[in-house]
């Protein structure tokens, strides 16, 4: 069933363009990913498409009665209301139903003698059996516990961000839509929570729109992906997985399609720069092709975001917990934990929100300190915090301002010293950008800004709590890189089980008792070895599974060392280079051909202008324009191939 149709819908702010002629269809049982890198637009995308925002130009249209809901990065709430009734506030027919119900009963308690009442509660009554509401309030307790709400009547107002952020999500998933719309619902919920909202939305019928960085999330959920990327939109019918097969297989047709082009442009550049033979109508041709070829360039780049920052030595002594107990007031987080981190240190910690990690990671880092025992720090250490609240962040500060308060020059890990603007410049921060406030950014941007600060600090131990929040899966893939080379320790808190499997090979785990339990393995190992525990079948042998990596990687390095040696015989045995009898001819005469071939399809050209008013006419110039087309490409082919081969016989004589 047709849902919505998206049809050429444009958007730019300031100079800057968003998306341009998107057009799109979402049909019933559509789970589509949309993937982007920070600041190409995708949260303002799924506006226009919810109907929050307008587009420049472009159209949004829904089937009749479809119903569209969408939870924001920003949700808004009532004053004073409640979580619970935050949920079943909504409009639809079922909670009406609800709240008529609850209303009545409240009304009848204070006057249990009223019939008109009596009547009102019936009534109500048979209006939430005539539409199946009776489960509704048991849904809502079960969706804001699941998503670790565990008080339904406390008010809205005085939660966390992050609370209400999941208060909101719960009433997304509760309240009926035919197409829901979710930007980043991960964002702030812990792994249990993720896994849980991971299996509602692969069983939920209607459509689902959605960004998130989340890669095992993208992967289960998803069946078609979108792609903003400089503009336009490319779409794929496929999960996470498949996506980026279908991607590396559309920019290799566009390096190759490249390739072609450049060769052509620098053959058409050496025809122009030697001028023609003859002063005709195919000079003009030829520079006419010339221009084309110019203008038919790829867009600039995205570019790569380079993490290349050099970091701190490390003594021996490096982060020691001993005996460490905390808690506030009468809870208790965690009691009697000792740790010892050694170098090349990868350290996952996760738990349920509000367990204590984060404050883990501050008693690491120094911000707090324990109720019981030490943390000690060695004389070397220089840690490097990258936290989810930017609470450092003076976001009146223009970019490079920010940045030049931690240095203005940085040396990379190749030892060469490059300045603050340089640097910006390679996390994608281009000149005009680095003069802008802080404030202007996106969220993505400024935590990807963030992480420029921390890095340029050349720490040599790194604490990130909750660093996969609001960055871009391009972003995440190149810090999960770094940290693959980075020769210093890493703790980090996250909900992302793709990073952590990706980054950590220890993980601290807060189970719900003050006992904290550390285990050897990324965080898969983990889920499976409390997964056997809970059966009663033994533990995981994390070693096996470390050797079976380290086999993998051996094996890799194996294999590049031998296409390395192939790649050298194959230097070393080049035959000497020379044009057939044929190729010679070819090429002295190759240039007249295609001068012949414009010809004839420069008058058949005028030829179909002349019979315009000819229909059959017309259709005959028409086939005969597409022969001659497909000839003068066959022609070019041919030309650029002689005039590579040339030069490359050129090059070998000069060797």
């Amino acid at each position: 069933m047709h849902l919505l149709s998206v049809e050429h819908i444009s958007k730019s702010y300031g100079e800057k363009v968003l998306f341009q002629d998107v057009t799109f269809g979402v049909e019933d049982g559509d789970k589509i990913g949309i993937i982007g890198v920070n600041g190409t637009g995708k949260s303002t995308f799924l506006k226009v498409i919810a109907g929050m925002e307008p587009p420049d130009s472009g159209a949004v249209s829904k089937g009749n009665g479809v119903v569209v809901r969408m939870l924001s990065q920003d949700p808004q709430f009532q004053d004073g209301e409640s979580a619970l009734e935050h949920v079943l506030g909504g409009d639809s027919p079922q909670l009406r139903a609800v709240q008529a119900y609850a209303a009545a009963m409240e009304a009848l308690e204070l006057n249990p003698g009223d019939d008109a009442l009596q009547q009102k509660l019936i009534a109500a009554n048979a209006k939430m059996d005539e539409l199946g509401a009776w489960q509704l309030e048991s849904e809502a307790k079960t969706a804001l516990s699941k998503l670790g709400i565990a008080d339904y009547h406390v008010g809205v107002a005085t939660m966390s961000g992050g609370q209400r952020k999941r208060v909101a999500m719960a009433a997304a998933l509760l309240l009926p839509s035919d197409i829901l719309i979710l930007d980043e619902p991960t964002n702030h919920i812990d792994n249990e929570s993720v896994a849980w909202l991971e299996g509602m939305l692969q069983k939920r019928t209607g459509a689902l729109l959605m960004i998130t960085h989340d890669r095992y999330f993208l992967d289960r959920v998803s069946n078609r992906v979108i792609e903003l990327d400089r503009g336009s939109a490319y779409f794929y019918e496929a999960n996470y997985s498949r996506f980026l097969e279908l991607k590396l297989e559309r920019e290799e047709r566009e390096a190759a399609s490249e390739a072609k082009r450049q060769n052509l442009l620098r053959q058409e550049l050496a025809w122009i720069s030697r001028g023609a033979k003859a002063r005709t109508t195919k000079q003009k041709a030829r520079i006419e092709r010339y221009e084309t070829l110019k203008e038919a360039g790829p867009k600039a780049g995205s570019g790569k975001l380079e993490l290349s920052v050099a970091s701190s030595r490390l003594g021996r002594k490096i982060v020691e917990l001993h005996d460490v107990s905390m808690g506030f007031g009468d809870k208790a987080l965690f009691s009697d934990f000792s740790y010892t981190a050694v170098p090349e240190d990868r350290v996952g910690i996760v738990g349920r929100n509000g367990s204590g990690k984060s404050t883990l990671l501050k008693l690491i880092g120094g911000k707090l300190e324990p109720k019981e025992g030490d943390v000690e720090l060695g004389p070397t250490v220089k840690l490097g915090w990258f936290s989810q609240e930017r609470e450092e962040m003076d976001e009146s500060l223009r970019v490079i301002e920010y940045i030049r308060e931690g240095a203005e020059q940085v040396k990379t890990a190749d030892g060469t010293t490059i300045s603050a603007g340089q640097m910006l410049e390679r996390f994608l921060f281009s000149p005009n950008m680095q003069w802008s406030p802080i404030a202007k950014l996106s969220g993505g941007e400024k935590r990807r800004l963030q992480l420029l600060r921390v890095l340029m600090d050349a720490p040599n131990v790194l604490l990130l709590d909750e660093p996969t929040n609001d960055l871009d899966i391009a972003t995440l893939t190149i810090l999960e890189d770094y940290l693959d080379d980075f020769p210093g320790v890493v703790f980090v808190v996250s909900h992302d089980r793709y990073f952590l499997d990706r980054t950590v090979d220890k993980i601290i785990a807060f189970e719900g008792s003050p006992e904290l339990t550390v285990h050897t393995g990324n965080y898969s190992d983990y889920v499976a070895y409390t997964d056997k525990r809970q059966k009663g079948e033994g533990g995981l042998d994390a070693a096996e599974g470390n050797g079976s990596a380290a086999g993998s990687k051996s094996k890799a390095g194996a294999a590049v060392s031998n296409a390395a040696q192939d790649g050298g015989k194959s230097r070393g045995s080049e035959k000497t280079l020379r044009m057939s009898y044929k190729d010679q001819r070819d090429y002295e005469q190759i240039e007249d051909w295609i001068a012949a071939a414009e010809a004839e399809l420069e008058a058949v050209e005028q030829g179909m202008e002349a019979a315009a008013s000819d229909a059959m006419r017309l259709q005959e110039l028409a086939e005969e324009q597409q022969q001659l087309n497909e000839k003068l490409e066959g022609l070019m082919d041919r030309w650029a191939e002689l005039s590579e081969l040339a030069e490359r016989i050129a090059e070998q004589k000069k060797s």
